[in-house]
């Protein structure tokens, strides 16, 4: 009679009841086998992420409102650098309406896929609404402060206050961004918006989303940054 081993479970009741030293040898070459199956399963999965991964966290402008999916920031960007070389996946962490609180509220879920680089693109809603630029200072502060703690390399966006806040709050607003880069070391890009704003033809409708060759614009300026910030890991 035979003991067929039908899993690694089986294998502590086969060394007390198996009938024969043949049959026990057989076992353990089983078990053998399966055991470096298991090994070689956990290196697949390893290399299933050779890749380096990008959160890109912002608001509508990484979202891609009014976009399809294919035309939005994170996709074109990663398409970009798959192009230049880079085996790379960016996740798209971009809610639009979202400021650089409510982007802090929901960093540290974002960090559970363990990015190998954060795109911080945030502060424009801040903006639009008027908020204090200390409060979008702390907010962004602490989003930079828990990605090192995290060892999670940053590449932080500028961006620029509504004309219509006034020359004092835009100055404030403004200096918000270089600040923080210079505060932290993090690399830099001190305009996400650079080539976009204000050009009818690049945006939508709004005059403030970017359509698809608007972002097209973002993705060509924006990547040399990108690439400086991959390649220095």
């Amino acid at each position: 009679m035979r003991y067929p081993l039908r899993s690694l479970f089986d294998f502590p009741a086969f060394c007390l009841y198996g009938p024969s030293r043949a049959a026990f040898n057989v076992a353990v070459r089983k078990l053998a086998f399966a055991l470096v199956g298991l090994i070689l399963s956990g290196l697949s999965v390893s290399a299933a992420r050779a890749d380096a991964l990008i959160l890109a966290l912002g608001d509508s402008l990484t979202a891609g409102y009014g976009l399809d999916n294919a035309d939005s920031f994170p996709v074109r960007l990663e398409q970009a650098l798959n192009a230049a070389g880079h085996a790379v996946t960016v996740t798209n962490g971009g809610v639009s309406g979202d400021t650089s609180k409510g982007g802090l509220n929901r960093v540290d879920w974002l960090f559970a896929e363990k990015p190998d680089l954060l795109l911080l693109e945030l502060g424009a809603n801040d903006g639009l609404r008027g908020l204090p630029p200390e409060e979008t200072e702390a907010n962004l502060a602490a989003i930079i402060e828990k990605a090192q703690a995290s060892d999670v390399p940053v590449l932080l966006t500028g961006m620029m206050a509504p004309p219509n806040l006034g020359r004092e709050y835009g100055e404030a607003f403004n200096a918000v961004f270089p600040s923080l880069a210079e505060r932290y070391d993090v690399f830099f890009y001190p305009f996400f918006l650079d080539g976009v704003a204000a050009d009818p033809s690049l945006n939508q409708g709004d005059g403030m989303h970017p359509n698809a060759k608007g972002v097209d614009v973002i993705v060509d300026r924006i990547l040399p940054s990108v690439i400086e910030a991959l390649e220095a890991q």
